[in-house]
């Protein structure tokens, strides 16, 4: 008779036992959170008298940089130089790097290139200048996307999302082969000294620019209110 009440609950308990097992080993497959949008207006970046608030667009390029997860470092807000090429337009049309080498006596530099969505890197050309040589330089991105623009046969008509800012030069430019890049493609300049320049995709951008060295003097752009 005991061997008999033994038999199930011995029956009992391996099954009891294989279950909480089984619920152990369950992989619960984490929640992806939603990301909010990405949007920025010039009523950001400029007070009543259209002075650039400097600090207001590092906000934004910080709120770029945490959306993609970029690593904020201490001092990173402070290395980030930024311009809005004096155009009053920051939310289209500007620029902001942070440059972590520039070495002119072995000519290497490395920065990364911040944009906002749909913003405009403005077309330039780099040359010769204080004893440095013509900047040639290639793009890694990060995180986004950016649309490329370089010399080389036009293909604007197939990138009908990328409309140049009236700000620049009239909504005018020289280089009109474009490449569109996302993360972890590489594109590099394909002349020395040619024109060429980028826009972001609607989640902005992040670009890691490698090149020989930069030098401010012999930047030139092709609008020549931004020079």
């Amino acid at each position: 008779m005991r061997k008999i009440i033994l038999f199930p609950l011995i029956v009992i308990l391996l099954v009891t036992s294989c279950k909480n097992k089984a619920e152990k080993n369950t992989i619960v497959e984490p929640q992806e959170v939603a990301k909010s949008e990405l949007k920025f207006t010039n009523e950001q970046f400029y007070d009543a008298e259209g002075n650039f608030l400097e600090e207001k667009a590092k906000d934004a390029l910080i709120e770029v940089l945490e959306y993609h997860n970029y690593p904020v470092f201490d001092g990173l807000r402070e290395k980030i130089w930024l311009t809005d090429y004096n155009k009053g337009d920051f939310a289209n049309l500007g620029l902001a790097s942070v440059m972590f080498v520039n070495n002119e006596k072995d000519q290497y530099m490395l920065m990364d290139i911040i944009l906002l969505p749909g913003q405009m890197l403005g077309e330039h050309m780099h040359f010769e200048a204080d004893g440095n040589p013509a900047k040639m330089e290639g793009w890694l991105v990060r995180h986004g996307k950016s649309y490329i623009a370089g010399v080389g046969e036009n293909n604007r008509d197939q990138f009908p999302q990328v409309v140049v800012p009236k700000t620049h030069w009239d909504g005018k430019v020289t280089a009109n082969r474009i490449v569109e890049l996302n993360e972890g493609d590489f594109d590099s300049l394909a002349i020395v000294e040619s024109a060429h320049w980028q826009m972001a995709g609607p989640e902005g951008a992040v670009i890691t620019e490698v090149g020989n060295v930069h030098t401010n003097a012999g930047v030139r752009r092709s609008d020549p209110a931004m020079n």
